[in-house]
């Protein structure tokens, strides 16, 4: 398969055959499968204390005429604590069980559990290949509710890496037919409510992914553009082609990380 090559005029210069990365068949549930491992790496773990309900003195006697015991009074054997007494007869409430007041859970989280999801190195990869063919997949792409030009998918000249202002690289998003989608995926208000109490107060939508061939100054005169993202062919991942599980992110690649994809055989098997 052919791309066309774009310059930043959108301009086409040439054209560039694709490696076979972009042949793998779209596996939807393999793709789940790995950004569902990625973010449970992420996972912070959580427990209660190991002493958490269990602080209270709470003993109680089941043997016959021993001092504050249970037996012939007519009470269960829950423990219990003495809050006050008047001879051998106590008054006492239950604790430091699950079916007390203040008492520990039954079955609280374990700090130790293991949260990570492991997924096999060979399936990791056939997981990327398939979102990178995703990319290209028009009807994926608007599934997403990404807004398209009508060129899409093409491949951009690599000296757009070297673009190092933020309203330089808002220009050539719009000159490529990016206007709409931008607008669509820029940062809006939520509503009132819980939610802007929670670090939540605005909310921004997935939009465009530029793939450059290294760390560039692209990704810093990007990095204010709400819901763009620019990243480097080798870090790529099944959670940045696909967020949210979902494949067919609107990605633009660069001719030269198209070049060392190839040459390098990234996520091959």
């Amino acid at each position: 398969m052919e791309l066309s090559i774009l310059s930043s005029t959108k301009t086409e210069i040439g054209k560039i055959k694709l490696p076979t990365q972009f042949e793998e068949e779209i596996r939807p549930d393999l793709i789940k499968r790995a950004v569902l491992s990625i973010q449970s790496h992420k996972r912070q773990p959580y427990g209660a204390d190991k002493l958490a309900g269990k602080r209270a003195s709470a003993t109680i006697s089941k043997r016959r005429r021993n001092y504050r015991g249970c037996y012939g009074i007519g009470i269960s054997r829950t423990p219990r604590k003495i809050m006050s007494r008047r001879g051998t007869r106590m008054n006492w409430v239950g604790a430091f069980v699950s079916g007390t007041v203040g008492g520990m859970k039954a079955h609280p989280p374990k700090a130790e559990k293991k949260w990570e999801q492991k997924l096999n190195k060979k399936e990791r990869r056939k997981a990327i290949r398939s979102a990178i063919a995703a990319t290209l997949n028009k009807q994926y792409v608007k599934n997403r509710g990404h807004i398209l030009p009508d060129d899409y998918p093409f491949i951009l000249e690599s000296k757009i890496e070297s673009t190092n202002k933020t309203n330089q690289a808002k220009e050539l998003l719009e000159k490529l037919g990016f206007k709409e989608e931008l607008e669509r995926t820029g940062k809006k208000k939520i509503r009132a409510g819980k939610g802007k109490l929670r670090g939540r107060k605005y909310k921004t939508k997935r939009g465009p992914l530029l793939v450059v061939s290294e760390d560039c100054r692209l990704s810093k005169a990007a990095a204010n553009i709400p819901s763009v993202e620019v990243c480097n062919v080798k870090n790529l991942n099944a959670e940045t082609l696909a967020p949210g599980a979902v494949p067919g992110r609107l990605t633009i690649f660069t001719d030269k990380s198209i070049q060392i994809l190839e040459k390098e055989r990234l996520f091959s098997q």
